[in-house]
Formats: C-alpha cells, sequence, structure tokens
C-alpha cells in the first residue's frame, strides 16, 4: 500500500505536485477559512440572532487576525521548516472553521475568527513564498496561476456547501462543519503532496534594483477596503430581498468561478500592458461593480457586481505582490509582508465601518458607495516606474 502510494506520487511531477499543493492550500486556508464567513453569515443572522453590527466586528476580527498574521509572517526572518508552518497553519484553519459551529456567542466568535485570519495569513505568505519559489525553481513559474485559483475554487465550495441542498438558511452549524471537515482533508492531501526538504522564506535580494513601495503600499490598503464591504456582504444584501433568496448560492458560486482564471489573466495582461495600466482597468472595474451592487439592487445587478469582484480580487492581489516584489528587487518575504499587512488593515477596516452604517442607514448603499470611492482612489495612486541602476 506504501509503494502503491509513493507510486502515485512520483507519477505526478514535481512542478504539477507544487502547483496542486498550492490550490489545495489556499481553497482550504483562505477560500474556505476566510471566505465561508459570507454565505453563512445571514444563516447566524436567522439562527443565533446576529445583528448586522455585531456580524461587521466578527468579520474585522478575522481580518485583525490576518493583519497580524501578516506583519508576523513578513518581519519572521528565516523558517527552516516552511512546510511544517504552513501545514500547521492549515490545521489551525480547519479547527477554527468548525470551531464557528458552536454556539458561542459574538465575543468568542470573534475570537475564533481572529485566531482564524492569523492562520489565513500564515497560509497565504507561507504558501505563495514557498510554492512560488518552488514553481520557478522547477522552471513552470506559469503554474503559479494554479495556486492563485486555489481561493477561487475554495469560495466556489463555500458556495456549494452553504446551499439549500445541504442547509437550510438558518442551519450553520452544519455549514461550518462541513467548511473545517473539507479545510481537515487538505491538511492531509497537501502534507502528501508537498515536498519533505526544509525550505526558507527568506529570500536575498539582488542589489541595484529597488523602486518606490509607498503608494504601491497604499493603494494595496484601497484594495482590501474596497473589495471586502461586497464580498462580506453580498449574500448578506441578497438575503435583505426575498426575491434573491433563490440566487443566493450561484451568486457566490459566480464569484469562485470567475476567480479561479483571473491572476492569470490580469498577470497577462500586466505582462503586456504593464502593471499599473492593468491595475488601474481592474480596480476601476471592480469599483464599478460595488457601486452597481448599490445603486442599481436586484439579482441581476448583484450578479454582474458577483463577477466584477471575483474576477479581479484575487487578479489585483498577485498583480500587487509581483509588482512589490519587482520594486524591491526581488525581496519577496519582505515586500509580501508588507502589502499583506497594508490590505488587512484596509480589510480589517472596511467590515466594522459597514456593520455600524447598515445598522444607522438601514441598508448598504452608503458602504457600498464608500467603498467603491476608495478603490477609484486606489486605482490612480499607481504609477509605472522603472527600476533603479539598469533593472527592467
Amino acid at each position: 500500500m506504501r509503494q502503491a502510494e509513493l507510486s502515485t506520487r512520483e507519477a505526478l511531477s514535481p512542478a504539477v505536485r507544487a502547483a496542486a499543493a498550492g490550490l489545495l492550500t489556499l481553497a482550504a486556508g483562505v477560500g474556505i477559512g476566510r471566505f465561508l464567513y459570507t454565505p453563512v453569515l445571514p444563516m447566524m443572522a436567522a439562527g443565533a440572532g446576529l445583528d448586522p453590527r455585531a456580524g461587521g466586528l466578527i468579520a474585522a476580527a478575522n481580518f485583525a487576525g490576518y493583519l497580524l498574521g501578516a506583519l508576523l509572517a513578513g518581519l519572521s526572518g528565516r523558517v527552516g521548516a516552511v512546510r511544517w508552518v504552513l501545514l500547521g497553519a492549515l490545521g489551525v484553519s480547519a479547527l477554527t472553521t468548525a470551531a464557528m459551529a458552536l454556539p458561542l456567542g459574538v465575543p468568542l466568535w470573534a475570537g475564533v475568527r481572529f485566531a482564524g485570519g492569523l492562520a489565513s495569513a500564515f497560509v497565504l505568505v507561507g504558501a505563495s513564498a514557498l510554492v512560488v519559489r518552488r514553481l520557478a525553481a522547477l522552471g513552470r513559474p506559469e503554474l503559479a496561476a494554479v495556486h492563485f485559483a486555489g481561493v477561487g475554487v475554495g469560495i466556489g465550495l463555500s458556495a456549494l456547501i452553504a446551499s439549500p441542498l445541504l442547509a437550510t438558511p438558518d442551519s450553520y452549524a452544519r455549514v461550518w462543519l462541513w467548511g473545517g471537515a473539507l479545510s481537515a482533508l487538505a491538511v492531509v492531501l497537501v502534507g502528501w503532496l508537498l515536498p519533505r526538504e526544509g525550505v526558507s522564506l527568506a529570500t536575498t535580494p539582488p542589489s541595484g534594483t529597488r523602486g518606490k513601495l509607498g503608494a504601491l503600499v497604499l493603494a494595496y490598503g484601497c484594495l482590501g477596503f474596497g473589495y471586502v464591504v461586497t464580498a462580506t456582504f453580498l449574500v448578506a444584501i441578497l438575503r435583505e430581498d426575498q426575491a434573491g433568496r433563490w440566487a443566493e448560492t450561484w451568486i457566490w458560486l459566480v464569484v469562485g468561478v470567475a476567480a479561479i482564471p483571473s491572476v492569470w489573466l490580469w498577470s497577462r495582461l500586466g505582462l503586456r500592458y504593464g502593471a499599473a495600466r492593468v491595475w488601474r482597468w481592474a480596480m476601476l472595474i471592480e469599483a464599478t461593480g460595488v457601486a452597481l451592487s448599490a445603486l442599481a439592487g436586484g439579482v441581476l445587478a448583484l450578479g454582474l457586481a458577483a463577477l466584477a469582484l471575483g474576477a479581479t480580487f484575487m487578479g489585483l492581489t498577485a498583480l500587487g505582490l509581483q509588482e512589490a516584489a519587482r520594486r524591491t528587487g526581488g525581496d519577496g518575504q519582505k515586500a509580501m509582508g508588507l502589502m499583506t499587512a497594508s490590505f488587512g488593515l484596509g480589510q480589517m477596516l472596511g467590515p466594522a465601518l459597514t456593520g455600524v452604517l447598515r445598522e444607522t442607514t438601514g441598508s448598504y448603499v452608503w458602504p457600498s458607495l464608500i467603498a467603491a470611492a476608495v478603490l477609484v482612489a486606489g486605482a490612480f495612486l499607481v504609477r509605472e516606474e522603472r527600476l533603479k541602476d539598469g533593472a527592467p
């Protein structure tokens, strides 16, 4: 049996194994670990009496954990066994996802989501540094798009396990347990696929290839704030319209499916037209979708908003990280940690403000319009920049 298992693994090329491990890692640790909350939020409102302010605070706690995790991962220096750190973070993500099924109350739910956000940051930073570097070393950097597609796959799975076929409108506990079980399965599969040799997250940047990060970091924070309102409350917005309930599953599924090819698409466009120009296009598309969800209303408008969100937010995430690494001469760990921290701060503030404004105004219109305006501002912060000392 052991020999058959080894033969099966050896039949897959190292690059395919690394890309598959990356896909499963992001599907579980980010797609489910972070975004399952979106389709479950209205269920918790119905089954546990969660009001918009409390829902926003729990979401903000998750993103606060993500912010702290990004800072720790970015400042951690050399890590001799990234594989074990990554598997441990995935395990914590699985446990905290399942723990949300318990009737803990708002303070403890917030604490659980904080721990889950911490784990998600280590998953994203660690997996991206490990998998992307390994794919580059193997001469297959194009397979990084498969790795980043994992977020869309996880969002798609979160839509399916929260669908009426598996859960009643208020059976939030069952959905969280499904998410925890799938994430636990991912831990086993990722452990089987990832190489066992020790790796370091640290890199040695080539000399003389420095650019400015300030505006890019700020723009990345705008992305975090702007996308998260729709990403967190899209299903809750649908739930407020009785006619929209039938569409909850497929609209959230649209986000996941659109996200799957988005990194490949926007990365290709960035290579052809320049990262700054393509960043602007994608941010404006996303801002249009967010504004549409506020101004038009109805299932069709929210469906288009879901398409705009899914088609851009992971592509923008990858574009920003790639450009930051380029401007820091390849120092991926520090650049990724700084960018992810800015992103985390933005997405921590977004849900908290949205929850307060929703309870104050009685709708999600103003939070969505503010988010759209922040995205527009972030679109024009990034400028194309040639690096110093002859770098491209």
